[in-house]
């Protein structure tokens, strides 16, 4: 059913929504948070100043802060050290897609305590652009797991799969389709295709078990961050980003990237885990652990 024929969904834009989004203006399209995405539209008329980024001093602190606190809540150096470098990777692929689809100059921003974004000067110009770059991140950041594997072979030490590890579930977690992680934006205008209240109701089922199990596992600040992204859009009436929407084949091509991606990032943390646990079903234990509620 095309957008022409179906009937107003009860998420869909007013009329008078509809023509204050096609007023002129600045629009920004962010990677938020530990890699995910903030979509913030201006209707300012005049020409929109490029983004010069993060102040180097700022960004500097803003890593100290970020590192200390993953350090604290990990209790390991290693996988702060990881993470923040995972980050910087994962942030990197979606600053090369913005940069691809004529969103750019992207840049990277580092937010204390929370993760990082990377943002462009404007949104996509299709769903199709958007679903690449939310995909480009997760995918990208696995890259950042090979010095670990580089560093295990020739030196040995569990420390380094331990990073490798933790690279490949940061990529993985934010495949999960809950705002405002990439996996909502990779499938999200799938579901809106055929009905807006679907894309909905599934974002917010799934963000909620990501919250919970955030909040179970003592990642408060991850969970506080996810509830708010809820809760802002529950309380925003327009639910799709501007653009061309997805055709059929896009829609089926979205799925197949989505699920390769994930299947990636699955496949990369258990060649980590594998050297460790030392069987498929060790692993399996290792990776129940860390996934289960309350631990």
């Amino acid at each position: 059913m095309t957008d022409e024929t179906r009937p107003r969904g009860p998420w869909d834009p007013t009329p008078a929504e509809e023509a204050a989004a096609a007023a002129p203006g600045r629009r920004d399209y962010r990677i938020g948070p530990i890699g995910v995405r903030v979509e913030k539209a201006q209707t300012d008329a005049s020409a929109p100043t490029l983004d010069k980024g993060q102040h180097p001093a700022w960004a500097l602190i803003s890593t100290l802060l970020l590192g200390g606190f993953i350090w604290y809540i990990s209790g390991s150096w290693v996988v702060a050290i990881a993470a923040l470098w995972g980050l910087l990777v994962h942030e990197y692929g979606h600053v090369l897609a913005m940069n691809r689809y004529g969103m750019g100059p992207a840049k990277i921003y580092i937010v204390p305590f929370l993760g990082g974004m990377a943002r462009s000067q404007r949104l996509p110009s299709s769903e199709w652009d958007g679903v690449k770059v939310s995909l480009a991140g997760p995918a990208f950041g696995l890259l950042a797991a090979i010095p670990f594997f580089v560093g295990w072979a020739f030196l040995g030490g569990s420390a380094w799969l331990i990073g490798a590890f933790a690279i490949a579930m940061i990529n993985l977690i934010n495949l999960a389709p809950a705002p405002p992680l990439d996996g909502s934006k990779a499938l999200g205008p799938v579901l809106a295709r055929i009905h807006p209240m679907l894309e909905k109701a599934a974002m917010v089922a799934v963000g909620a078990v990501v919250v919970v199990w955030g909040v179970s596992n003592g990642n408060w600040p991850f969970a506080a961050l996810l509830a708010l992204a809820l809760f802002g859009h529950l309380r925003r009436g327009v639910w799709r980003p501007e653009g061309r929407q997805l055709t059929a084949r896009e829609s089926a091509m979205s799925v197949g990237l989505f699920v390769v991606t994930a299947l990636a990032c699955a496949g990369v943390a258990l060649a980590a885990l594998m050297p460790m646990a030392g069987s498929l079903e060790g692993v399996m234990a290792h990776g129940a652990n860390f996934l289960r509620f309350g631990r």
